[in-house]
C-alpha cells in the first residue's frame, strides 16, 4: 500500500503549496504546536521558498502561545489548548506577529500520552486564514503512533492551506 503520508508525498504537498503560494503573490507563517515544526520544515525544504515563506513558530507551552501567538490566557484555561478556539487565536496571532499574508496554525494531541476522554490521541484543531478574512478550522480525529499522527497533520494542513489560497 502506498504511503500517501510518506516523506515524497509531504514534499509533493509542500511543493504544490509553494507553487500556489508563489503564484499569488502569498506569504506563509507557520504556528505549530503538536507538529513542533514540521511544516516549516516541510515547506523550507523546497529550494526558492524565501519567495513565498515568512516564518514558522512552534510553540508547545501555554506561555509560548501567548507570547508568541497572543493566545489569550482565559481561552487556554476554559477551552484547552487542543480546542477550536486556540487554534483561531493562534493562527490569528501568527498573522498579527509576521509579515504573511495567510496563516496555518495546528494544536493537537500526537500521543502516545496527553489524551483524554473527550480529547484523544489523535484530536488535532487545524486552522486557516488570510490576511484580512476569517479564520476557518476543522477538528482532525488521525489514527496511528506519534509519527503517524504528526504526518497527517502536515499533510492536512498543507492541503488546506491550498483551499485557503484558492487552488
Amino acid at each position: 500500500m502506498h504511503d500517501i503520508h510518506s516523506d515524497a508525498a509531504l514534499q509533493t504537498l509542500a511543493e504544490d503549496t509553494g507553487e500556489l503560494l508563489r503564484a499569488r503573490h502569498h506569504r506563509l507563517v507557520t504556528a505549530e504546536s503538536c507538529t513542533g515544526g514540521w511544516i516549516a520544515k516541510a515547506v523550507t525544504d523546497i529550494a526558492g521558498c524565501s519567495d513565498w515563506f515568512d516564518c514558522g513558530m512552534a510553540a508547545y507551552s501555554y506561555e509560548a502561545k501567548q507570547a508568541l501567538l497572543g493566545v489569550n490566557p482565559h481561552t487556554l484555561e476554559t477551552h484547552g489548548a487542543v480546542s477550536r478556539d486556540t487554534a483561531i487565536e493562534m493562527v490569528s496571532g501568527a498573522l498579527v506577529n509576521s509579515g504573511a499574508s495567510v496563516a496555518v496554525a495546528v494544536t493537537g494531541i500526537a500521543g502516545p500520552g496527553g489524551g483524554s476522554e473527550d480529547k484523544p490521541v489523535g484530536t488535532v484543531w487545524i486552522a486557516w486564514k488570510r490576511r484580512g478574512g476569517y479564520a476557518r478550522a476543522e477538528l482532525f480525529h488521525f489514527a496511528g503512533d506519534r509519527d503517524a499522527v504528526r504526518r497527517q497533520t502536515v499533510a492536512a494542513a498543507l492541503r488546506g492551506l491550498v483551499e485557503t489560497v484558492g487552488g
